[in-house]
């Protein structure tokens, strides 16, 4: 089959949505399918070549200035008069934003929809896969006129996405799953199509597709382990303001206070919060509080291969699990998940990993939750599963499982 990828990196170059998609389509390449991808990119940060597959990049720098003016529409921060001065001081970002914000109609969009057109009449494709989030290559693809099957593969939702607020909402997803020939979703999100949700004329053209993310881990060049020889529980990935929080594994290590743990926290979005707030937990643990920022990916895995114990920081949300959750499952090692409400769509998975703890910040951190947690990093702080294990514990989330259910929805079982 010949098929097209569209991926979108404008806003977040280095999202893990678009790099699961993209190693996806080099097991389709590998199986002998013709794959295109259509990179909607910064114009900063090239997208990485995927071996087997031919690549055409769009660059958005308009658009990635024009964010970087308005600093993505985040409340706080400079006042939005000193925003709107930054960006007209950018004629092409400032031009962005009257295409986007008040002609909503974002030059993305039609560039993308245009070169999908163009592609297609060239290349005659059998499918053409949009990958959300962001949703901007799925409207593109959905405006196409083209002859080839179109899917689109949601890995976080659009209408009833809480962390921002969808234009269009529901009325909007509506007209872009009528587009679509096949619409394939995250496991959160296939309530949506159930009776009388708000999807459920398209249930249909609906099928579950978990994030593709378990694989078996690179060894890293050097595993990084504490210098004094204690063992380490550790973050990797991105803080967010209340949806994805520090605060509470704060908490709980400052209460436990064990000599012989190190707590690390690995990745950005620390400037999130006030600079003083890791110093309630520093003053107990010492440099046994560990932050290290943002770091480049082949050394942020070297924390996570040196890691005693893996941290997961739950969502504030329903319907949106992190990819990370499986690259930690791959990795073999005990996880210790702190979840911040009852309903956290991970604890389904938690229950299936035989080293797992789930902690709720409901619990606080009297002694018995300290217990519970000291108890656990002692017994399954040197224990590891293979990553055979691991797989056939959530054999959908290997790419192989994901390349099987895009060749059934392309017309090739």
């Amino acid at each position: 089959m010949k098929l097209l990828f569209i991926l979108d990196t404008v806003e977040f170059p280095l999202a893990p949505t678009p790099a699961l998609a993209r190693r996806v389509a080099g097991l389709l390449a590998k199986r002998g399918h013709t794959v295109h991808l259509l990179e909607l990119w910064d114009g900063q940060t090239p997208p990485p070549a995927e071996e087997g597959c031919i690549s055409h990049a769009l660059a958005f720098g308009d658009e990635r200035r024009m964010n970087e003016a308005l600093e993505f529409g985040r409340a706080g921060g400079t006042p939005v008069p000193l925003r709107l001065l930054r960006l007209a001081a950018k004629p092409d970002a400032a031009l962005a934003a009257v295409r986007q914000i008040g002609l909503k109609r974002p030059r993305r969009l039609v560039a993308a929809r245009n070169a999908i057109e163009k592609l297609d009449a060239a290349e005659n494709f059998d499918a053409a896969v949009a990958v959300a989030a962001p949703y901007a290559s799925s409207f593109a693809l959905a405006e196409a006129a083209v002859a080839c099957a179109k899917i689109d593969w949601q890995m976080d939702p659009y209408a009833a996405n809480a962390s921002y607020s969808a234009p269009g909402a529901w009325e909007r997803e509506r007209q872009l799953a009528q587009a679509m020939d096949k619409l394939l979703v995250a496991p959160a999100m296939a309530r949506y199509y159930a009776p009388d949700a708000p999807l459920a004329n398209f249930a249909g053209r609906m099928q579950v597709l978990d994030f593709p993310s378990l694989v078996a881990p690179v060894p890293a060049a050097k595993a990084v382990k504490s210098e004094a020889g204690r063992r380490r529980c550790v973050f990797v990935g991105s803080l967010y303001p209340a949806l994805r929080t520090p605060h509470y594994a704060l908490e709980l290590f400052r209460a436990l206070n064990d000599p012989g743990w190190e707590l690390v926290f690995v990745g950005g979005g620390w400037n999130n919060y006030p600079a003083d707030l890791p110093e309630a937990c520093r003053a107990v643990l010492g440099e046994r509080l560990v932050i290290t920022g943002p770091l480049p990916k082949a050394q942020a895995e070297e924390y996570l291969a040196g890691a005693d114990v893996l941290l997961s920081l739950g969502n504030d949300l329903d319907n949106q699990v992190p990819s990370k959750l499986f690259e930690y499952f791959a990795a073999g090692k005990p996880v210790l998940h702190l979840a911040k409400r009852a309903d956290d769509p991970c604890l389904a998975y938690f229950e299936r990993w035989p080293l797992a703890l789930c902690l709720f910040e409901s619990e606080g951190t009297g002694g018995d939750v300290t217990g519970r947690l000291g108890r656990f990093l002692a017994e399954s702080g040197t224990k590891a599963l293979p990553f055979e294990e691991a797989a056939r514990l959530f054999a959908e989330n290997t790419p192989e499982h994901a390349a099987d259910v895009l060749e059934a929805a392309c017309g090739r079982e």
